[in-house]
């Protein structure tokens, strides 16, 4: 019998604890919160422009008051990250499967070379009216064709470069996977996502770069004589330059170098730092990438705590990933029932091809007749002469650079803002410049547009191999360095080998790239002057601007048969190479 007071016996509520790590939240805490609720509520704020009422008769006065630049540079900001977002999704779906899948490794790689080689003006003809259709009476239609034709100039690079990744990975990491047993899904998010996280990451920065390149092709767009823009620096800068206004170019130019050292320093610099933890080697480099964002973010318990907080999510995904299977594969495969699908798998694609290319074929000849074909085949050879030679100089110039900046953290740091922005600079921007200069000089706009091609492709050459020399372990260098390698003999042995599968995303891209940029740099404007060089891309900008879908159609099916033909006769074989002798 209890012996004791009653009002002893009473227990005293105790006052709920708060979560653990909540009690230990600290100013660091709480100006994250604060910076997360600001751009939660920025975001909101300019989203709320996309969705105006729009019609296709509205006038088109883009407003070139500076005062407005704050607000365009937020709409333009608000479509980049919206594509980026988009990218990345699309590179982990198609590269996966072009990884993963011989048969469909053979329709989709050859496909990725076709939409690289369409130019992104090919793509907005056909986006506008349809997302015009889509969304009627809105802006949003409008927004939506932009982001996609940003989407377009960013997405390819992306996907070839994670393509690589998967297709040359590290043979220790297959095996790591299959001897545990991994889900497909365990495999893709803890092995192949991070082996290819380094050529991601700066694949997206260069991807990045590539939409400010043609953020005035989207945003200002003029399609069968009709022109359409949108609240942005790039329409602004369109705007200004198509006056005249250098004043106005002047503030446009400033405006887009901050918004890309702002990105670099707010975005890129803290991811590139974080994804070196994910380089494949035996023992820390001395110095590594250092981001102050990224150390600010890692003093906040925010992290820890979302972890926390979507650990049941991302176990139940792992678990519903189960439904993909292990990663069990077997080595030896059945060949009779291999070759009877790949059979099948050709009939199928090649019928639907050939009906596709005999519709194009009979659509031509009704309109204009194939003759058509004649004149963008012969103007693709000049344009082919202007990308060999950019590709040329791009690899001699850019690839000893970017193997010391890549070797270099120190280095890293000073030169990856000073890429970024250069990188990212639209050549659009600098046409009164070109302009001036090819006239006072008397420079041909045929020898001059290989310049401005160049401000547009030459960076993806830099920046893979920036990232492919960052993923060259750092035990393999210093061995190279106790054993006094040096000069050509170093090259020979450990950087070539070790960036050459990153040279070759680059490179593939940066000729696609330069195609795509055919249509800017051969067609230079300012004020009441224009000049236009002899080739592929003035050809299709022409065609766009005046809404003559024959001709249009016959110069995207040109360009891209040249792209692929170069592909399939020179990239292709060294991507094989790469995987079959320079996979680390």
């Amino acid at each position: 019998m209890d012996d004791r007071p009653a009002e002893t016996a009473v227990r005293t509520p105790v006052a709920a604890r708060p979560p653990r790590g909540l009690s230990r939240l600290s100013w660091v805490d709480a100006a994250v919160a604060a910076a997360v609720l600001v751009l939660v509520y920025a975001v909101l704020r300019v989203g709320h422009g996309t969705t105006v009422a729009f019609t296709t008769h509205q006038s088109v006065r883009v407003d070139t008051d500076p005062a407005r630049l704050p607000y365009d540079a937020a709409r333009s900001l608000l479509r980049m990250f919206t594509a980026l977002a988009l990218s990345v999704a699309f590179t982990f779906g198609y590269g996966y499967a072009a990884a993963r899948s011989r048969r469909l490794e053979r329709i989709l790689i050859p496909a990725l070379d076709i939409l690289q080689s369409v130019p992104v003006l090919g793509f907005l003809t056909v986006a506008v009216s349809g997302f015009i259709a889509l969304f009627p009476g809105s802006m949003l239609g409008l927004e939506c064709a932009a982001i996609f034709a940003i989407f377009t100039s960013q997405a390819w690079n992306m996907t070839f470069g994670f393509y690589c990744s998967l297709t040359s990975l590290p043979r220790e990491l297959d095996e790591l996977s299959r001897s545990f047993g991994f889900t497909r899904w365990m495999r893709f998010w803890k092995v192949e996502v991070p082996a290819g996280m380094i050529s991601l990451v700066w694949n997206g920065m260069m991807s990045f770069g590539g939409g400010w390149f043609f953020l005035v092709a989207s945003e200002a767009i003029t399609v069968d004589d009709q022109r359409f823009a949108l609240p942005g620096v790039g329409s602004y800068a369109g705007a200004a330059i198509a006056d005249g206004d250098l004043g106005r170019v002047g503030w446009a130019i400033l405006t887009m170098a901050v918004m890309v050292m702002g990105v670099n320093f707010l975005f890129w610099r803290p991811l590139t730092a974080w994804a070196e933890k994910f380089k494949n080697e035996q023992s820390e480099a001395s110095e590594v990438q250092r981001s102050l964002v990224l150390d600010f973010l890692r003093r906040s318990h925010w992290p820890q705590l979302l972890g926390r907080a979507l650990r049941p999510v991302g176990r139940a995904m792992g678990t519903a990933g189960r439904v993909l299977g292990r990663d069990d594969r077997a080595l030896v495969v059945d060949r009779t029932r291999q070759r009877t699908g790949d059979v099948v798998f050709a009939v199928v694609a090649g019928g639907l091809i050939l009906w596709g290319l005999a519709d194009l074929g009979h659509y031509l000849d009704d309109r204009t007749g194939l003759g058509v074909f004649g004149e963008p085949l012969l103007l693709g050879l000049a344009t082919l002469a202007r990308v060999v030679v950019m590709v040329a100089l791009a690899t001699v110039v850019w690839v000893p650079i970017g193997v010391r900046i890549g070797f270099s953290p120190r280095l890293t740091r000073i030169a990856q803002p000073v890429v970024q922005v250069l990188a990212s600079f639209p050549a659009n921007f600098l046409f009164p410049l070109a302009v001036w200069f090819f006239l006072r000089s008397g420079v041909s706009i045929d020898v001059g547009g290989t310049l401005l091609m160049a401000l547009g492709a030459q960076w993806y050459i830099l920046f893979n191999t920036i990232a492919g020399a960052m993923a060259i372990p750092t035990d393999l260098r210093e061995a190279m360095d106790d054993l006094g390698v040096r000069g050509l003999q170093r090259w020979r042995r450990l950087i070539i080998p070790g960036i050459f599968p990153a040279y070759v995303t680059g490179g593939i891209t940066a000729s696609g790239g330069a195609w795509n940029a055919s249509i800017v740099s051969e067609v230079v404007t300012f004020g009441g002057t224009t000049l236009t060089a002899a080739g592929l891309g003035a050809y299709i900008a022409r065609a766009t601007e005046h809404g003559d879908y024959p001709h249009l159609l016959a110069g995207v099916a040109v360009m891209s048969l040249y792209v692929v033909a170069l592909n399939r006769l020179l990239w292709r074989r060294l991507y094989r190479l790469a995987e079959t002798r320079y996979s680390l």
